[in-house]
């Protein structure tokens, strides 16, 4: 279930466990790259996409060695999505605030720092503040034959408004 929270905490440890000890070798000539705060601008979540005010600031575009891009998004109290669905799956992983997030056919749900959401392949879902709070989230979100997101209509404010 794509609005299904887990705790930052476990999911990381989890993580950290698959494949302990087992790290593949660097490629000739690789190196650390850093990608400073600041070097790429920010950008308003655009009104066909969005309801209410959303910044997006990406983090990192999707590459041959990573098929997944990052992006920090920050969303205003009652600013949210509108529904959509992603080829190959998207993490959210909740920064500050407290955010709604809700899967087609399911409850809306409340999440809050730390909390990680899975959005699985082809489910239909959106995501966003709560009504008084501002939400930022960590979207991770992998790429298929380089599309990462298929918009649909907008949340309605009955939907929003569904607890």
């Amino acid at each position: 279930m794509c609005t299904r929270p887990l705790k930052a905490a476990l999911y990381l440890a989890a993580l950290n466990s698959i494949g302990a000890g087992a790290e593949p070798a660097p490629a000739p000539g690789a190196a650390q790259q850093i990608a400073r705060a600041g070097s790429q601008p920010s950008a308003a979540g655009p009104a066909e996409y969005f309801t209410g005010r959303v910044r997006v600031d990406p983090l990192w575009p999707a590459t041959e060695t990573l098929n997944a891009s990052g992006g920090l998004v920050t969303f205003e109290p009652g600013a949210r999505s509108a529904w959509h669905t992603h080829p190959a799956g998207q993490r959210l992983v909740v920064q500050s605030g407290v955010g709604l997030t809700q899967e087609w056919g399911q409850p809306v749900q409340e999440i809050r720092p730390g909390d990680v959401v899975w959005c699985p392949p082809g489910v239909k879902h959106w995501h966003g503040a709560a009504p008084f709070t501002a939400l930022v989230h960590l979207a991770v979100t992998g790429t298929v034959d380089g599309r990462n997101v298929e918009w649909m209509e907008k949340v309605s404010d009955e939907q929003y408004s569904q607890r």
